[in-house]
């Protein structure tokens, strides 16, 4: 439910904000440890590049850039700090624009502070990956209607614990599952932000 997944962001912003110590505060002293990501393959609040970029293909046309050029449809570089305490860590891209979730990594190990290009690719060495919004279990790049640009948020969350997301053969795990799973095991929080518009701006 789209109104789960903004409700879900706004109160780990507010978590985020609270002066109330957490565990993990207590733990090593009262203060935060920084917590930031990075791309090789992109700047934050930059358009993402061709590479990153899904294929819907009709007639040899990609509807889903300006040109009809072919995408890559392959997840960025990603680099985040370590942090201490961490016994797991997850990795989503979210259009916050069209409330889609593109892509959930989970269950990273905590000794992993970096993914490859192409990290997203089905059945992967890196982690567990949910059924996407487009009903994949991997990654699947932008491909917003024309119009509007979008705003394509990845995340990554440093957890507490190693998520057991319920799941069965007829009700994979999506989303909603791993958003719900997140509540109350965020230690921290770190995103980056491209932009992407599939009709020329």
């Amino acid at each position: 439910m789209q109104w789960f997944r903004s409700l879900f962001f706004a109160a780990v912003a507010i978590a985020a904000a609270a002066p109330v110590l957490s565990a993990q505060q207590i733990t090593f002293g009262a203060w935060q440890q920084p917590f930031d990501v990075s791309s090789a393959t992109f700047r934050n609040d930059t358009t993402l590049p061709l590479g990153t970029i899904y294929n819907s293909i009709t007639n040899g046309v990609n509807a889903c850039t300006p040109d009809g050029s072919i995408g890559g449809n392959a997840s960025p570089q990603l680099t985040w700090s370590p942090f201490r305490g961490a016994r797991s860590y997850a990795v989503v891209l979210f259009d916050q624009t069209a409330s889609f979730t593109h892509w959930g990594l989970y269950n990273v190990s905590p000794n992993i502070n970096s993914l490859p290009a192409d990290a997203g690719v089905a059945n992967n060495n890196f982690g567990k990956q949910i059924t996407n919004d487009f009903g994949l279990m991997e990654y699947d790049g932008p491909c917003p209607p024309p119009g509007l640009v979008h705003n394509y948020v990845f995340t990554v969350y440093a957890l507490d614990t190693q998520l057991n997301l319920p799941q069965s053969t007829t009700f994979p795990s999506n989303a909603e599952t791993l958003f719900r799973a997140l509540i109350g095991h965020v230690l921290a929080q770190a995103s980056i932000t491209g932009f992407y518009a599939s009709t020329p701006q």
